[in-house]
């Protein structure tokens, strides 16, 4: 048997507190008191000792006699005018019935969200075959900082608040759809020409590892819809692959990279400033393309993986 927490008295002390009563003639009130419970608590287990022997000393389970259940005509006219895309309150109101009610009906219908009324979306998972064939490009800010902020010294009485932000810094990356090597940079922004910079960089880096990129995916942010970015991949070659809007998962694995490079790196340790931080990178980096084990590439690297598609690619032609 499982007591309460807050019981004052087990089914033994229940006991002796009927006993004192019964047997040695104690008043309900000092037996109350010796057991440190509350005269009413007394006369309860009194009352229930006398009606029920013994066994009506035991816990009883705090579940009601009865159940108020909907009927399940009322839960199939729910569900309908649900699927009509009738919210809560709306249902609650043509219906008659308390909006608490509806509420509960439809989240063990599972139609709580009105997302739930579509089937679900199938994964589109994917995966260039060639190196370059697609990267990745995304920008993720961070906050400048010269004292360590609630992360590190936490919140509450002694803690005082990080009064020494200074902005903000950028850190473009760009990850290769097929071998999951990525390029990151720390920029003072996420401008036009400062992305454009960073692209023509990163495909000097790969173009140095033997990869020519011949698509690049971002989202629909201003930088990546400035002319000197269009009239950089038009003179380069480089098809520009935009997101479909509101749908981040499309430029999945730079959303992903991104995470893991935040808990690794720019989370994973208490810095004492942006400064050490962005020294920090450069190792990570090296560790994320050359020696940590990637789980969608068979636990090969990043590097690993560069290695095989290029032996691949040289062994036909």
């Amino acid at each position: 048997m499982r007591l309460h927490g807050n019981a004052r008295l087990t089914p033994v002390g229940r006991l002796l507190l009927c006993s004192r009563v019964i047997d040695e003639h104690w008043t309900v009130a000092e037996a109350a008191d010796a057991a440190g419970c509350s005269e009413r608590t007394g006369f309860k287990w009194l009352a229930r000792f006398r009606s029920e022997g013994v066994a009506g000393l035991q816990d009883r389970s705090s579940r009601p006699h009865r159940i108020a259940s909907t009927p399940p005509e009322r839960v199939s006219m729910i569900e309908r005018l649900r699927r009509l895309r009738f919210t809560s309150p709306r249902i609650a109101d043509a219906l008659g019935m308390a909006l608490s009610t509806v509420c509960v009906v439809l989240q063990r219908l599972g139609l709580n969200r009105l997302s739930r009324l579509e089937p679900p979306e199938p994964p589109n998972r994917y995966c260039r075959r060639h190196p370059g064939e697609l990267i990745h490009i995304d920008v993720k800010k961070l906050g400048r900082f010269n004292t360590p902020g609630h992360r590190v010294t936490g919140r509450g009485p002694g803690h005082y608040a990080n009064y020494g932000r200074v902005g903000w810094e950028a850190v473009h990356v760009c990850v290769d759809d097929a071998t999951r090597l990525a390029y990151v940079e720390i920029l003072d922004n996420e401008l036009g020409v400062t992305a454009t910079g960073f692209l023509a960089r990163a495909v000097a880096w790969f173009a140095s590892r033997g990869v020519t990129i011949q698509r690049v995916m971002t989202d629909n942010g201003p930088p990546y819809k400035s002319r000197v970015w269009a009239r950089w991949c038009r003179d380069h070659h480089v098809r520009h692959i935009r997101t479909q809007p509101y749908r981040p998962r499309t430029n999945g694995k730079a959303e992903r990279f991104i995470q893991t490079m935040l808990r690794e790196w720019a989370y994973a340790a208490a810095y004492s400033s942006d400064w050490h931080r962005r020294r920090a990178l450069l190792p990570w980096l090296n560790h994320y393309n050359c020696t940590r084990q990637h789980g969608s590439l068979d636990n090969k690297t990043p590097n690993q993986q560069l290695a095989i598609l290029n032996n691949l690619v040289r062994n036909h032609s």
